[in-house]
């Protein structure tokens, strides 16, 4: 959840996002990673005071092939990024076909892991007269896992459209704790995020998430 949208500040936004990650063995030496985002929206008083929306946003589909071995303690992927134009009103989403490249590295020692995933995204087809999507996405990232099983993971999430020239930062503060019912482990956590950098008409100060994760390991 985040507000202070739109030119009077009163737009807020709730994003849920559907993300599954599965990974496939391609061979000996090699996985195949699909990650998928797919956003359901609400948004009040958006894109002006009085209107409101909700449904399906855009998808953003990855696929990073990642060795199955780490590479001097460096577990890495590289793919191609895509945006798919899913969205259910011209509000929620750009009306635009992208792709690119996207890469993904991270290093454990003992209970910390740190690293970064990056991609850009081109626009190359749709509605000829919305904007040209040209972006690049940077999410450094360091978590703390303790012998409970708690997690306390510190991230930003920084965008830069080259387009617009503008930035947006939100930094993520989150904790979260494994837990089990019955034979199946999840991850059930929240957090708070600060906006250090956002576009005109973006959001502001302080937001919140919550989050659950359904862990299936490999037996």
């Amino acid at each position: 959840y985040d507000d202070g949208y739109g030119p009077t500040g009163d737009g807020s936004v709730l994003r849920t996002n559907i993300q599954p990650v599965i990974p496939f063995k391609l061979n000996d030496n090699w996985n195949l990673i699909s990650r998928t985002i797919l956003p359901l929206i609400e948004q009040d008083d958006l894109p002006a005071p009085g209107m409101s929306e909700f449904g399906l946003g855009d998808v953003v589909q990855s696929f990073f092939f990642s060795p199955k071995d780490p590479c001097n303690g460096w577990i890495w992927g590289a793919g191609p990024v895509l945006l798919l134009p899913t969205a259910t009103d011209a509000v929620l989403g750009g009306e635009k076909w992208g792709v690119g490249p996207t890469f993904v590295a991270l290093k454990q020692n003992g209970p910390w892991t740190t690293g970064f995933l990056a991609n850009h995204i081109a626009s190359f087809a749709g509605e000829s007269s919305r904007d040209d999507i040209n972006a690049t996405f940077l999410q450094p990232f360091v978590t703390y896992i303790t012998a409970s099983k708690t997690t306390y993971s510190l991230n930003a999430e920084a965008t830069y459209d080259w387009e617009a020239s503008q930035c947006s930062i939100p930094l993520n503060l989150n904790v979260s704790q494994l837990i089990k019912i019955g034979n199946q482990p999840i991850s059930i956590g929240a957090g708070v995020r600060y906006w250090a950098e956002s576009p005109d008409n973006g959001p502001e100060d302080w937001g919140f998430r919550l989050q659950v994760t359904f862990l299936f390991p490999k037996s």
